[in-house]
């Protein structure tokens, strides 16, 4: 008599798809590299908040960070565009199409340096849209020189010292617009994943600096965005959680002990305190946080600043609710009379 083992059922998430729905190529970045965390945890996240990867949208400039699309969620919709440009590619295809859930991957060069003039027009108009740096303080793919968010003093492999001060890119988010904003350190797990599935329920401009060090040009003794600094210097402003707008909220939280912020959804972030009594929903504390940390030499990480009622672009627009492509011509083309108007103010 002859038995035939059962196999045991497949692992999948709330819409029916196995985590390798979720992934992409195999990565070409150095073992060791920050960025292949980030993109780890992006999958993950996806998965798990159970996310059609075909309803999403990649974007990014150019770097190493901007490989990093190509590992993740290969059946979303993709675009590499031209060094600091990705901002107002990403916004025409959002505004095309609002069904779309854009995430954009772009590094600390890609924002900071060639793309700063995009990046702070995309913070003033709240698009909705997960925008994450991969910051490790210099530029990869030319041999490592200091980037515009290398810190002040700090060492290259070679032994030049940083002598410019950085940007801040959450503090520029921060004073600019975007109604989210978040640090982590690629190598926390825990809390990027978590930080990452809020921005996936945020409705408005999720910007996510993530610190992500160069395992080939700055993870030396000197470096202030190796793993050895983060490890030592790393000050976590709380615990975060999210739960799912899918899943039982209902939960009795002891007084003192949570802070819990509501999403549009009916999702909820969970904010433990742990040292401090840290607001959140204050843009004002999170700019003084932001600058004590710097006195001290503290990398603030967790969720910075979030605004869940602001309106976003496609409000202040007005946009109708269905693709652009997809409209007849009765609504996207002016009727004779508009366009005699049009030429008219123009005589």
């Amino acid at each position: 008599m002859s038995t035939t083992a059962t196999l045991p059922p497949k692992k999948v998430n709330r819409i029916g798809l196995e985590v390798q729905a979720y992934k992409g190529g195999k990565t070409t970045l150095c073992a060791g590299c920050g960025h292949n965390a980030i993109s780890e945890r992006i999958v993950e996240a996806f998965y798990e908040m159970g996310i059609e990867p075909w309803k999403v949208a990649k974007f990014s400039g150019i770097g190493c960070s901007s490989k990093s699309p190509a590992y993740f969620l290969n059946q979303a919709h993709g675009f590499n565009g031209v060094h600091g440009r990705m901002p107002s590619v990403a916004t025409g295809a959002i505004l095309a199409n609002r069904h779309i859930l854009g995430i954009g991957v772009t590094g600390d060069g890609d924002t900071a340096s060639i793309g700063m003039g995009q990046f702070m027009h995309l913070l003033r108009r709240n698009l909705p849209f997960i925008y994450i740096i991969e910051d490790n303080g210099v530029y990869g793919l030319t041999k490592g020189q200091f980037s515009a968010t290398a810190d002040l003093g700090s060492k290259l492999k070679t032994g030049v010292v940083n002598d410019l001060p950085p940007f801040d890119c959450c503090a520029l988010a921060l004073r600019w617009g975007a109604t989210f904003v978040a640090r982590s350190f690629s190598g926390d797990k825990k809390q990027l994943s978590a930080i990452l599935k809020a921005a996936i329920a945020h409705r408005g401009l999720s910007v996510i600096d993530v610190i992500s060090p160069c395992v080939t040009f700055n993870d030396h003794e000197g470096s202030t965005k190796s793993y050895a600094f983060m490890k030592e210097h790393d000050e976590p402003l709380h615990e975060v959680d999210f739960v799912p707008s899918f899943l039982d909220i209902s939960v009795e939280i002891p007084e003192g002990e949570l802070r819990e912020v509501a999403m549009h959804d009916g999702s909820r972030i969970r904010l433990r305190k742990l040292a401090r009594d840290y607001d959140p929903t204050s843009q004002i504390n999170a700019i003084q946080a932001l600058h004590e940390a710097a006195q001290k030499e503290e990398v603030l990480t967790g969720i910075l600043y979030i605004a869940t009622g602001q309106p976003t672009l496609m409000d202040m627009l007005n946009m109708d609710d269905q693709p652009l492509a997809t409209l007849p011509e009765s609504k996207v083309r002016p009727s004779p009379k508009a366009l005699e108007e049009i030429m008219e103010e123009l005589r």
